[in-house]
């Protein structure tokens, strides 16, 4: 396109050099003697074949769009240190001759959306309180040192006030907010703290609203923002909403502050809309992909993502000036997980069911010596559910959690010893299988499957779309099979196995209980002042079961030392044979008793056994008695 009528609007504080700088330009370059006209005067040229050239400050090219919106006249900005925010905004070249050819080429003009602010034109950004980092969303990167400065003094200024946010679509929130920032569209050529692009054609504003619910969840948002330095609207922070829409109004009980392209404004409402395709505009040469000279329909669907926002008690808890260290579950969750958890503390006939047939299953499996069958009767076992309800119950104090879990997991304990005893009665077998030796002498590592299974058990509840998860939680804490140990041991009338058996037992039921009612309160469940006594009391009984966990556990590593330095002594040499020594188990008490599989061609006799033995000592540094089972391999 060439134009034929070139209007070079300017007012009466422009240098007059600079104005005949650019009218010689013209001239010399494209011989056209340009028509020098205020920025006030109303246009009467809209002819495809007459260009505007605006070289004026940034609040009069606002002006001079704000009298000619949708009036189709051909617009191009010529750079000057007074319109920074049209610079950036469009992608306008710094030299004021190369703006000139830009907006001569008719490859860069484009029709583009205006952002409107109370009725006052905003270039890029509408600023309500602060964004703690987002606000700045061109300016140049910050040394380490200084954005850590920043980030110290933002988590202490963190203040909120009570926000109603409308889309066009008259859809509403009313949130305790810290800042709001509106965008138009981003300009992938300037810094900025989002990775997306937001369009200028599309009819639609981009609102994001910061409300952290925690300090966790603010911390996660600092560290986004002056660390890892970009956001993204598909995976944004949660302590960021986002709305696009093509009109937005936001209203507060007293007046709100915010800044239009950084100055300052205050008013009861703030309403803010886009007009799509306003003006025809040449754009910058670094932003020819953003040009499209087709009229775009306004997508009808808005984008509103608020779901993670603060909603009713929590905007009081924020507005008081208290950020919570953890975030508190909103009333939605709260409802569904509390008829959930109401339902699983509660006995009923299917729960009895399933843990007799559990119970059966996993004794069976245990004298069968059958891991396969162990883990079916781990799946089966319904103990978990209750476990958990007793865990809310706990941190919430509530009573009827705790008075159903507590009856429902007596009533199943119960019947697990009653029947594993009675099957071990009945059935002719005597004999402690490795299955049930192992669960026989619990450690910390057993607290540790515990406390982890607590804490997915708790959130998987909490979740319904991972609830499937439960069963995986089942066969890692293994809840009934030591209870079917336990009574195993009554049947059989040994204290050591009722004592080990049990004891890993309940330090898996304490365990779970303790790790995942402080998961829920991480998750908001209640506040930590109210789950501090069933905290305390679940805690010291914790204590008092880890206590022989530690001694245990301290076994296990001596025997663990042992191991390794016997490790040498895989193969011995004795007077007429060669042998090889595997270490079955090592029993610590008041002598080191080792059992071992010797493997030989030859039969030994007893000086080969005492050459083993003194070996051995030897190694140890200590006297030991062995248990040698000999394995001849005859070749």
């Amino acid at each position: 396109m060439k134009y034929k009528n070139i209007y070079l609007i300017t007012d009466e504080l422009r240098e007059i050099k600079e104005v005949e700088d650019i009218v010689l330009k013209l001239k010399t370059d494209y011989t056209i003697t340009p028509t020098i006209q205020k920025y006030t005067k109303i246009v009467e040229d809209i002819s495809p074949s007459a260009l505007y050239l605006l070289f004026l400050t940034d609040e009069d090219i606002k002006v001079f769009f704000q009298n000619n919106i949708n009036k189709d006249i051909n617009i191009a900005i010529i750079s000057n240190d007074f319109c920074q925010n049209a610079i950036k905004n469009y992608g306008i070249s710094k030299d004021m001759f190369e703006a000139i050819e830009d907006g001569l080429n008719s490859e860069l003009l484009s029709k583009i959306d205006l952002l409107k602010c109370n009725e006052i034109l905003a270039f890029n950004k509408i600023t309500i309180g602060d964004m703690h980092g987002m606000n700045n969303f061109n300016t140049e990167k910050q040394s380490y040192l200084k954005q850590l400065k920043t980030f110290t003094t933002h988590i202490k200024n963190l203040k909120f006030k009570i926000y109603t946010i409308t889309t066009s679509k008259e859809h509403k929130i009313q949130t305790a907010a810290s800042g709001i920032t509106i965008l138009e569209h981003t300009n992938r050529n300037e810094k900025s703290a989002l990775s997306d692009e937001l369009s200028i054609h599309d009819g639609k504003l981009n609102v994001f609203v910061l409300a952290p619910t925690s300090l966790f969840s603010y911390l996660w948002y600092l560290i986004s923002i002056f660390f890892y330095q970009k956001l993204s609207i598909i995976e944004l922070p949660r302590s960021l909403g986002f709305i696009k829409s093509s009109k937005v109004s936001i209203s507060s009980d007293t007046p709100i502050d915010f800044t239009v392209d950084e100055n300052l404004v205050s008013s009861k409402e703030v309403i803010i809309e886009v007009i799509q395709d306003g003006i025809n505009l040449h754009l910058g040469r670094n932003l020819a992909s953003y040009v499209k000279n087709d009229t775009n329909k306004i997508e009808e669907k808005d984008t509103v993502k608020l779901n993670t926002l603060p909603k009713g008690e929590v905007n009081n808890i924020l507005i008081g000036g208290k950020l919570p260290l953890f975030k508190k579950a909103n009333d939605d969750d709260f409802k569904e997980l509390f008829v959930s958890l109401r339902a699983s503390a509660k006995f009923s006939y299917v729960f009895l069911t399933l843990m007799i047939l559990s119970t059966l299953l996993a004794t069976t499996g245990l004298f069968a010596n059958s891991a396969p069958v162990i883990i079916g009767a781990m799946i089966l076992a319904p103990l978990m559910s209750p476990i958990v309800s007793l865990s809310m119950g706990v941190i919430r104090a509530d009573k009827f959690l705790l008075e159903q879990s507590i009856r429902t997991l007596s009533i199943g304990i119960f019947m697990a010893l009653l029947f594993s005893c009675i099957f071990t009665i009945f059935i002719p077998l005597q004999q402690i299988t490795p299955e049930m030796q192992s669960r026989l002498n619990p450690n910390l590592l057993d607290l540790m499957i515990a406390i982890f299974s607590g804490i997915a058990g708790a959130y998987a509840n909490s979740k319904e779309d991972i609830s499937k998860s439960l069963a995986g939680v089942a066969i890692a804490v293994a809840l009934v099979p030591p209870l079917s140990v336990t009574g195993i041991g009554i049947g059989l009338g040994n204290f050591e196995v009722i004592y080990g058996s049990f004891l890993l037992f309940i330090t898996n039921l304490v365990g779970i209980t303790l790790s995942a009612a402080l998961t829920f309160i991480v998750l908001g469940y209640s506040p930590v002042k109210r789950a501090k006594k069933g905290i305390f009391y679940t805690t010291i009984m914790m204590i008092f079961i880890t206590i022989p966990l530690v001694f245990s556990f301290a076994q296990m590593i001596e025997k663990n030392n042992y191991i390794n330095q016997l490790k040498p002594l895989k193969y011995i040499s004795l007077l007429e044979n060669n042998v090889e020594l595997n270490i079955q188990d090592i029993q610590i008490n008041n002598n080191i008793t080792i059992s071992i599989e010797v493997i030989t061609n030859k039969t030994l006799n007893q000086n080969d056994f005492k050459m083993i033995k003194n070996k051995i000592e030897e190694n140890l540094h200590q006297k030991v008695i062995l248990n040698i089972n000999t394995k001849i391999i005859v070749k």
